[in-house]
């Protein structure tokens, strides 16, 4: 895999550069800006060696999302960046013919042509033809089979960006802990999560599953979860379940139509709803975070975008305060480093959620493979 500073001239180049500006929008303006920040190191790079700069990106499902209100925000980050409403056409041709060496052109949510999620191939050489090299730094979308992932390698010299780069060297390290070791799994979908768990056994000390995750695990172990959510899997969690290497909460913070309050695992009630874990179960991984050389933490331990965000926020204090290489990563689970200032608080913090996921499953994605 070439990396960007292998690329041997880039004064006046057109350089395409798809970057990862895929964030949440809060009355029109990002509400995290971590993402961002991270996607402007390599635009800043191509800038300062007179590179002309196209950059692609989707934001959303909606195909009729607006990449705008990114623009609006890098603009006050970098010079010389303006924005077109178009992906493809005349008008991009021209806007890209006219563009200076440091000058960044950002063009409109790629997804508004339906051939980036088809990975149409004539929709992919059209993005190639706008430049002379391509650059792939959106490693939170490299798990995807998407034209601007997959496709445009095929047609221009590619190379891979400082956040790829990052991201490939960091998650490799965490293939192999340092131990002692925990892993920290949260959040939804066991179905998803549980190739990765079974790999994790095999090089880390121990593996706590929590969030709706966690009430899978309490479920194949027996204890009732009233009306808690789950992913509704059978068979191969109940072989895990009895796995003493994961552990699980030891106390939740429950909703119910009786009050609520704590409950042990034992004692949750037909009408409880788990929704974060318990200080008992921080207090419990704070033994292990303490003690432990590497730490992996993907997905929180609540309910986090419905306000249950006390059990994140703790285990991101505890984590940010023990001395250990710990490797973060997931959408909610930065949303709260960043929201308690915790940002360089950590040895890495990943871009992917899903991404960061599956290339711990299998050491590689489909867009690091089309480099």
């Amino acid at each position: 895999m070439k990396r960007l500073e292998d690329i041997q001239i880039l004064d006046n180049v057109p350089v395409l550069v798809r970057l990862g500006l895929n964030i949440p929008l809060v009355d029109g303006k990002p509400s995290s800006t971590f993402r961002l920040r991270r996607a402007l190191e390599t635009v800043t790079y191509l800038q300062e060696k007179g590179a002309r700069v196209i950059v692609i990106s989707h934001i959303g499902r909606d195909p009729f999302a607006t990449l705008k209100p990114v623009y609006e925000f890098i603009r006050t980050q970098i010079p010389k960046v303006s924005f077109s409403e178009h992906v493809t056409g005349p008008q991009v041709r021209d806007r890209v013919s006219m563009l200076m060496p440091g000058e960044v052109l950002i063009l409109e949510n790629l997804r508004r042509n339906k051939g980036e999620v088809e990975n149409d191939r004539d929709f992919a050489k059209e993005l190639a033809s706008l430049a002379d090299i391509f650059v792939q730094d959106a490693f939170d979308t490299c798990h995807r089979n998407h034209a601007s992932i997959v496709g445009i390698p095929e047609f221009l010299p590619s190379y891979a960006g400082r956040v790829v780069c990052g991201e490939v060297d960091e998650l490799k390290q965490a293939l192999s802990p340092k131990r002692p070791s925990i892993a920290i799994i949260g959040g939804a979908k066991f179905a998803t999560k549980e190739p990765l768990i079974e790999k994790l056994l095999h090089t880390y000390d121990r593996i706590f599953i929590g969030g709706a995750l966690g009430n899978d695990l309490l479920q194949a172990r027996g204890y009732p979860i009233g009306r808690s959510v789950t992913s509704g899997v059978t068979g191969s969690l109940d072989k895990l379940a009895k796995d003493a290497r994961i552990i699980g909460p030891v106390d939740a913070v429950v909703s119910s139509t009786k009050g609520g309050g704590l409950r042990l695992p034992n004692e949750v009630e037909e009408e409880d709803m788990i929704l974060d874990a318990g200080p008992a179960t921080v207090e419990v991984l704070k033994g292990y975070i303490d003690e432990a050389k590497t730490v992996l933490w993907n997905g929180p331990l609540g309910y986090y975008e419905n306000g249950y965000k006390e059990g994140t926020h703790a285990l991101a204090q505890i984590i940010a305060d023990a001395r250990t290489h710990a490797i973060i990563g997931g959408g909610d689970t930065v949303a709260s480093i960043e929201s308690l200032d915790l940002e360089h608080e950590f040895s890495f913090i990943s871009t992917g959620g899903g991404a960061m996921l599956e290339f711990l499953t299998h050491g590689t994605l489909p867009g690091l493979e089309a480099l």
